[in-house]
């Protein structure tokens, strides 16, 4: 296909946003929420830079650092963040902080940095070590948290405490991995509550009912990206992860659609009525298939694998109406509980019931990641 219309899809969205007002903050729009931090937004970011560092384009640059500025204060507080919600989505914006210090010396942003560690270093935790998901979901892992938090919990670590809690990172993969994956079906379940006292939640096991996407594919973008940012200090540490990321990916490959290329919105139930095939899930494990294959964490083949996922996002999804492209096919949301909202139980019918909309950054951030990727293989 014709990738060049993908940097224009890329260019329309950066063109239509102001950093009170990004349109591809669905949620926020749809519930007219005031602009604060969140991890909607740290998708976009991250992938914007990500096309930065590639093109060499200073126009991304530019808009990141005029975008997270309005969010950053001198004192290094951060526009609509409470840390003592303890909420791991609000860690994920973080990532890109890093960059923007490098890039700007701006030292606002190394101030936000060590703000939001700081909230890692008190972070509630399960017995067996997992950060809480939020202080509202007490003793709950949730695979998106996987994403949220330890990739910047990673990124600092490197660059700023020589890799000391390494294995406090690793410990967290591999606890979820022993828990949460079911070995038969070679896929993680979206919660687990260690207490089992979640209306959501087995008696016994404590896991959530169902198997979906978007959280299986933000627990291996998250493992991905946490191995590439290993120093060399911890090399056996970083090969148990490496380890646990090739039999995730091995096990999902036989989950991919085989006529349209894609994941379904629920994993292991394809063609079931009511279920579809999903954007962001599927970029984000395009993405990771392509970049463990670059790196050498799987076989070389799956770079093929993850470009074949892409295509079939781009045909299915990627469409033009009056000359502005759109994608579509992106759940809005999906989550367990509290308990106040029983709809939210982790069943089939709950996760095919939410929303499934066009552009919104938990799809496009993905996906222009797994653009990122498919420009490295063809360069």
């Amino acid at each position: 296909m014709d990738y060049q219309i993908i940097e224009e899809y890329i260019d329309r969205l950066i063109a239509d946003s102001a950093p009170d007002a990004p349109v591809w903050n669905i949620e926020n729009i749809r519930h007219g929420k005031a602009p604060a931090w969140n991890y909607i937004d740290g998708c976009m970011m991250t992938s914007l830079y990500t096309i930065y560092k590639l093109t060499g384009n200073k126009k991304y640059l530019t808009f990141i650092d005029n975008f997270v500025d309005y969010y950053v204060f001198g004192d290094g507080t951060i526009r609509g963040y409470d840390l003592d919600t303890y909420n791991v989505d609000n860690i994920n914006e973080g990532r890109v902080l890093f960059d923007l210090y490098a890039e700007t010396g701006k030292e606002k942003y190394k101030k936000a940095i060590d703000l939001l560690y700081k909230q890692l270093e008190t972070q509630p935790r399960t017995v067996l070590g997992n950060f809480w998901h939020k202080k509202i979901y007490p003793n709950q892992v949730w695979l998106d948290g996987l994403y949220m938090a330890q990739v910047f919990y990673t990124r600092y670590e490197t660059l700023f405490n020589g890799g000391k809690r390494y294995d406090d990172i690793v410990n967290q993969f591999k606890t979820v991995f022993a828990n949460m994956y079911d070995k038969q079906k070679k896929l993680y379940y979206h919660g687990w509550d260690v207490s089992k006292e979640s209306f959501w939640s087995d008696p016994v096991t404590g896991l959530s009912k169902s198997f979906w996407l978007r959280s299986v594919g933000w627990y291996t973008v998250g493992l991905v990206d946490a191995i590439s940012y290993f120093d060399t200090s911890a090399p056996d540490l970083k090969a148990e992860l490496i380890t646990i990321f090739r039999r995730t990916i091995e096990g999902l490959e036989g989950y991919i659609d085989p006529e349209k290329k894609m994941f379904w919105q629920v994993v292991d139930q394809g063609g079931r009525e009511g279920n579809y095939l999903e954007t962001s899930g599927s970029a984000m494990i395009a993405y990771a298939m392509m970049k463990g294959a670059r790196h050498g964490y799987v076989d070389r083949r799956f770079a093929a694998v993850g470009e074949e996922v892409f295509n079939g996002i781009c045909r299915e999804y990627l469409t033009q109406t009056d000359g502005r492209l759109n994608l579509g096919g992106i759940c809005l949301m999906a989550g367990l509980g509290p308990e106040n909202n029983r709809r939210r139980d982790g069943s089939y019918e709950y996760y095919i019931s939410e929303p499934v909309v066009e552009n919104d950054a938990k799809g496009t951030g993905p996906f222009v990641m797994a653009y990122t990727e498919i420009l490295r293989l063809k360069k």
